[in-house]
């Protein structure tokens, strides 16, 4: 029984000797490295909780018609008593040197000023230098002061008129030139495009120069030519030369003398017998007051005398 026991206990203390060794090793041992498969699924998860980015689209500026956009701005707040200065909105475009020697040179700028100052409201087209290149040459200087004056003229409308209210208008337009006879001006429309026709050109509104609530100026791109100026002239009728009169030769002289002659002769013998008494009668009367006369002084001088001698 006794070494039953023995045996047991050394059963005992022998599992218990290796159990103690086991833990103690697996204490003591190196902590394993992680696998690689670990490793490098690792930073592909953070790669995947990481937020991407949309690429930003970048801004598209908008376009305006080049019409619609003046190239001399309005002032925001425009003082009534200040009135536009017409060549100096023309000046800073800087296109339109000729037509600012017409308005200054014939005095249309000193008008314009004025019928703005009075609250006047008025559309002009201004032609720019290439309009007026396009001219031949000489144009200009074979007109005459009136002519210019009525051809700047032709060019101011004496309302205002914006670039969506040309299709109201009715045909001829009237401008500030003579009359609408000598001087037509039509327009139309045509979708954005504003067509000018003068009946000897036809010009296009090619922008905006400048527009408030009192005056629009667009540019064109032809100088407008009215009829009145440039229009064929009528032809002048010429009459035929009178013929000259001939002159009387020797023989129609005689034989008009002789007829002239024998008419008198004529009217002389065709004086009636009644006539003829008549210068009779009138001779003897004649002769009766004359001798009557010589009578009367007979006898105021015989009694004169008679007197004078009672008298001596």
């Amino acid at each position: 029984m006794n070494k039953q026991a023995i045996i047991y206990f050394s059963f005992l203390f022998l599992c218990f000797f290796y159990h103690c060794k086991g833990a103690t090793i697996l204490a003591h041992s190196p902590a394993q490295p992680p696998s690689k498969h670990v490793a490098a699924a690792a930073p592909t998860k953070a790669k995947a909780l990481t937020p991407t980015k949309a690429p930003t689209a970048l801004p598209v500026p908008a376009v305006e018609p080049p019409s619609q956009v003046p190239l001399v701005q309005a002032p925001p707040h425009k003082a009534l008593y200040t009135p536009t200065d017409v060549t100096k909105i023309l000046e800073k475009a800087g296109i339109f040197s000729v037509f600012i020697r017409l308005l200054k040179s014939t005095s249309v700028s000193i008008q314009i000023e004025n019928q703005l100052n009075v609250s006047n409201t008025l559309t002009i087209f201004a032609p720019t230098n290439g309009a007026f290149g396009a001219l031949k040459p000489g144009t200009l200087n074979t007109l005459s002061t009136e002519d210019k004056v009525q051809l700047v003229q032709y060019h101011i409308l004496p309302t205002l008129v914006s670039l969506q209210n040309f299709e109201t208008l009715s045909n001829p337009v009237r401008t500030q030139a003579s009359n609408t006879n000598d001087f037509p001006l039509n327009v139309t429309v045509e979708g954005s495009l504003v067509n000018i026709s003068t009946g000897i050109v036809n010009a296009t509104i090619s922008g905006t120069v400048y527009e408030d609530n009192q005056l629009a100026i667009y540019k064109v791109d032809k100088v407008l030519l009215p009829l009145g100026i440039f229009g064929p002239k009528p032809k002048t009728k010429h009459l035929a030369p009178s013929p000259t009169p001939l002159k009387p030769s020797k023989d129609t002289n005689s034989s008009s003398s002789s007829s002239s002659s024998s008419s008198s002769s004529s009217s002389e013998e065709s004086i009636s017998p009644d006539a003829a008494e008549g210068d009779k009668s009138s001779k003897s009367k004649g002769v009766v007051v004359m001798n009557n006369g010589v009578v009367n002084i007979g006898i105021v001088m015989v009694v004169v005398i008679s007197m004078w001698g009672a008298y001596i």
